[in-house]
């Protein structure tokens, strides 16, 4: 287990083309951390930096304390498992699993077969050493991929977008298995991935990147309910956005003016009356507000229609439109208040559960 950290890396490519721009973070031994963001966004290079397929144009990488910025990828002692697998057809699985090992010309006859049973038996596909990749399913190839980049025990793993070949629920059923195997090998790992789901269930941390920087980076849950900017509120998740001026600010709370509305929401340091901001309002944090009493708890609230109904398996997703032409995204979980296109309701959401972040 390393430590891997990125000082000011910098990439561009001939022609001006700059993929990576001065991006910093330090990944702690044992972590599990995922960049995530749109095509183009720079998590991939930034990945096979790390590999050593790339060399930065600025900057330092250090893994486990160790500069290894010009070492080639060899040199780095890095497991590395790409989207398509890249197991070779010519080989057993077994032979696999130990090409790395035999490589590294390190270790003996004896300990590389019990390693590559020590490798099947974590991934639990102990007997499927003499057969061909051909002859076993995705997910079971996957598997054989990652056992094969763990075998020669590297200081870190890198993952490359290694489950977006496989079916959703092939996909989901694998994420759990990737980070159990994470967890109980210790592996300092950094996974990559366009799909913002992965994102939020497996990492200990993730970053999001846009346009060649990190835009934010910290605890899933941190990053989802507390986003710093109106690209993460976007990207990741579905977010109602409110664009507006600062009118008032009251103690902890701002009031924004948003042209068909008034939204109150939790103030944010630095934030000051004349100032444009968004509010950003996650789908689940709306309610739907019994009105008939007067009461509302001094919730932001919204009168309108539903308009369109989806059902989630375990909770339900409606948009509301409001009188001034505004939808909003709710979710609620499944069988509770549950409403029908065209009925008129009123929603609410408190200031604490609105986010405000630059215009």
């Amino acid at each position: 287990m390393s430590s891997i950290e990125l000082e000011g890396v910098t990439k561009r490519y001939p022609g001006g083309v700059q993929a990576v721009s001065g991006i910093d973070v330090e990944i702690g031994s044992g972590e599990f951390v995922t960049l995530v963001g749109p095509s183009g966004c720079g998590k991939t290079t930034t990945l096979r930096l790390i590999a050593g397929f790339e060399r930065p144009t600025e900057g330092r990488i250090s893994i486990g304390g160790e500069d290894v910025t010009d070492l080639p990828p060899y040199e780095r002692d890095t497991g590395m498992v790409f989207q398509q697998f890249a197991l070779f057809p010519h080989m057993t699985v077994g032979e696999n699993v130990a090409y790395g090992m035999e490589v590294a010309g390190e270790y003996t006859g004896e300990e590389i077969d019990a390693r590559v049973a020590e490798m099947l038996e974590l991934v639990e596909l102990p007997e499927v050493g003499d057969r061909r990749p051909e002859q076993l399913s995705g997910g079971q190839q996957q598997r054989i991929a990652l056992a094969r980049a763990l075998a020669p025990e590297p200081r870190a793993l890198l993952l490359d977008e290694p489950l977006a070949s496989l079916d959703k629920k092939l996909r989901e059923g694998m994420q759990v298995e990737l980070r159990r195997i994470q967890r109980e090998v210790g592996i300092t790992t950094v996974f990559v991935t366009h799909n913002q789901e992965e994102a939020l269930t497996m990492s200990d941390r993730i970053a999001v990147m846009n346009d060649g920087r990190f835009e934010q980076v910290g605890e899933p849950e941190t990053v989802y309910d507390e986003p710093e900017t109106r690209f993460v509120a976007d990207f990741l998740g579905t977010a109602n956005v409110f664009d507006g001026t600062v009118s008032a600010v009251e103690g902890d709370v701002a009031t924004v003016e948003c042209g068909d509305a008034t939204v109150r929401a939790e103030r944010r340091d630095g934030v000051g009356s004349g100032d444009s901001v968004s509010v950003v309002v996650r789908p689940e944090r709306f309610g739907f507000v019994d009105r008939s009493g007067g009461a509302d708890s001094g919730k932001n609230v919204f009168e309108g229609e539903i308009a369109f109904r989806r059902h989630l398996g375990s909770s339900v997703e409606y948009h509301f439109e409001t009188g001034e032409g505004r939808t909003l995204v709710i979710v609620r979980r499944n069988g509770a208040d549950r409403r029908a296109v065209g009925e008129r309701v009123t929603v609410g959401v408190p200031p604490e559960a609105c986010r405000l972040v630059e215009a």
